[in-house]
C-alpha cells in the first residue's frame, strides 16, 4: 500500500538508489572481511587484540585516512542497523516488536535489554570482523578468545560466506521474479 502511494520519484529513483546503497555497503563489508581473512593468514598482527601504547590522534586507524575512517563509521552504523533489523525479523523475536500505543511494560523492558545486548556486542563484532581497529573506550581487545586464530578465522569466514550467500540469494531471487514478471508468468 505504501509503494502504491509513493510518488514516481520515490518509486523510480529513491527505492533503486536505496537498494544500490544497501548492496554497496554489504559488498564493501564483505570485501573488508575477505581482506581481513587474507591478512589473518599472512600476519599475526591482524588479530583483534587491544592496541598497546597508542593514544587517540597519534595513530591512524585506517590506511585510507579520513575517507577510510568515515567509511568505517558508515559500515559500523550499517552493521548496527542490519543486526537490529535481523534480530527483529527472526521468527523467535517477532513477538517482541513494540506496538504503537499498546506495548506492555515487560515488552518494553525486553526491547531495552535486547538493544543493550546488541549495542554492547557491536564493538567486539566490528573488531572481530576487521572493520575497525579502534578500541572504543571499553578495552574490548583484552578478551582472551580474541587471540585465538581459529575462532577469529572461522567467525570471519562464516560472516563472509553467509552474507554472500544471502546477498546472492536475495539478488538472484529478485532477478528471477522480475524476469518471470516480464515474461508474463506467475
Amino acid at each position: 500500500e505504501l509503494r502504491h502511494r509513493a510518488s514516481p520519484w520515490q518509486r523510480n529513483l529513491g527505492y533503486p538508489l536505496a537498494m544500490l546503497g544497501l548492496l554497496a555497503l554489504t559488498g564493501i563489508s564483505v570485501l573488508i572481511v575477505c581482506f581481513h581473512v587474507l591478512e589473518l593468514l599472512l600476519d599475526d598482527a591482524a588479530m583483534p587484540r587491544g592496541i598497546q601504547d597508542a593514544s587517540l590522534g597519534q595513530v591512524s586507524f585506517s590506511i585510507f585516512g579520513s575517507f577510510g575512517a568515515a567509511l568505517q563509521v558508515i559500515l559500523i552504523f550499517y552493521l548496527m542497523v542490519s543486526s537490529v533489523v535481523g534480530f527483529y525479523s527472526s521468527p523467535l523475536f517477532t513477538r517482541l516488536l513494540p506496538e504503537r500505543q499498546d506495548t506492555p511494560l515487560t515488552k518494553i523492558i525486553g526491547n531495552c535489554v535486547s538493544l543493550l545486548v546488541l549495542s554492547s556486542a557491536l564493538p567486539v563484532f566490528s573488531r572481530t570482523l576487521g572493520i575497525t581497529r579502534f578500541d572504543l573506550l571499553g578495552d574490548f581487545g583484552r578478551f582472551n578468545w580474541l587471540g585465538n586464530f581459529y575462532i577469529i578465522f572461522l567467525y570471519n569466514m562464516g560472516f563472509a560466506g553467509l552474507t554472500t550467500l544471502c546477498l546472492v540469494k536475495r539478488v538472484s531471487w529478485a532477478g528471477q521474479a522480475e524476469l518471470l514478471r516480464t515474461l508474463g508468468e506467475d
